[in-house]
This record gives structure tokens, C-alpha cells and sequence, in this order.
């Protein structure tokens, strides 16, 4: 069963004409997204502010726990 899928997914890949173009887009696009998005929008503000992570994790529980 499991070689079957396998080769079902491996022929239909390797007779791709216009599919691997568009794979190559989508790779191309995750990869902007995750790695170079993420420098510039979500920077690790608790690791500049705090020394040790015990630190930062008390930071976090405080936030969530008070009202």
C-alpha cells in the first residue's frame, strides 16, 4: 500500500511540466515568508530584555496570570 502511494506521488512528479515551476514559487514564497518576514516583523523582543530564560518565563507567567 504504502509503495503503491509512493509511486503513484514519484511518477506524477516526475512528468510534471508546469508543476514544477509553480513547486518552485511556493518553495520560494515559504521561504520569504518564514525566514526573511520573520527578522524584520517578529523579533525576539523577551531574549534583548531578560538575561536567562528562567527570567523570561517569569515575565510570560506574570503577564498571563495578572489581570
Amino acid at each position: 500500500m504504502v509503495k503503491k502511494i509512493f509511486r503513484f506521488y514519484y511518477h506524477g512528479f516526475r512528468s510534471m511540466t508546469w508543476g514544477r515551476k509553480l513547486w518552485g514559487i511556493i518553495l520560494v514564497k515559504l521561504f520569504i515568508m518564514f525566514a526573511i518576514l520573520r527578522l524584520f516583523f517578529f523579533p525576539d523582543i523577551l531574549k534583548r530584555d531578560f538575561n536567562s530564560d528562567q527570567e523570561r518565563s517569569n515575565h510570560v507567567l506574570e503577564q498571563l496570570t495578572n489581570p
